[in-house]
């Protein structure tokens, strides 16, 4: 179990995360449909997840998620390197009704974000432009390569909750222990 807390003028952050769970978690944001796409990638990444954070949220919520990203990256960073014997390299694709989003990703431990999801606007009172903020800040703290592209989609809720769950099941499957493998890495270091 990883702890984890960050505090600034503008947001409280605590996260705790379990790499090898069962998708529990306890999610308290501020930011309601934030909340049920970090349980959704709880869920099917099987990441055991608590996040509490207590953010400015009376200016918006741009603070409040991209500091969560980089918090919960952390985390991750913190509980997989240095590297053990697992599959590294994930993908998957989630369809939701007419979304259709796919995640590639590389445990690298060199942070790279494309993110081409032609979203905009919002979910609720939620700023679509958040979802890019967040996948940026996790990727450049988790140090992982990840490649978010919509192959299709019209409904925003549904696009967006795609990519957390193509996210959440490609890590999972890079997660795999491979003994038989050793480090995965022509250099013996990731």
């Amino acid at each position: 179990m990883i702890e984890l807390s960050r505090e600034t003028k503008e947001t409280q952050i605590s996260v705790e995360l379990e790499l090898y769970g069962s998708g529990k978690y306890n999610i308290d944001t501020g930011v309601g449909f934030f909340d049920h796409m970090l349980e959704a990638f709880s869920k099917h990444s099987y990441i055991n997840l608590k996040v509490d954070c207590k953010g400015d949220t009376h200016i918006d919520d741009h603070h409040s998620v991209e500091d969560i990203g980089i918090v919960l990256g952390q985390a991750f960073a913190k509980a997989v390197y240095p590297i053990k014997p697992i599959e590294r390299y994930g993908n998957a694709t989630v369809v939701m009704d007419e979304a259709s989003v796919t995640c590639d990703l590389d445990i690298s431990n060199r942070p790279f974000l494309v993110f081409d999801m032609p979203i905009d606007g919002k979910i609720g009172s939620f700023d679509v432009e958040l979802v890019e903020e967040f996948f940026r800040a996790f990727a450049f703290n988790a140090k992982l390569s990840i490649h978010i592209v919509c192959n299709r989609g019209k409904n925003r809720h549904h696009i967006v909750e795609a990519s957390f769950k193509a996210l959440a099941v490609a890590l999972r499957r890079a997660l795999v222990i491979n003994q038989s493998a050793g480090i995965p890495s022509t250099k013996g270091v990731i």
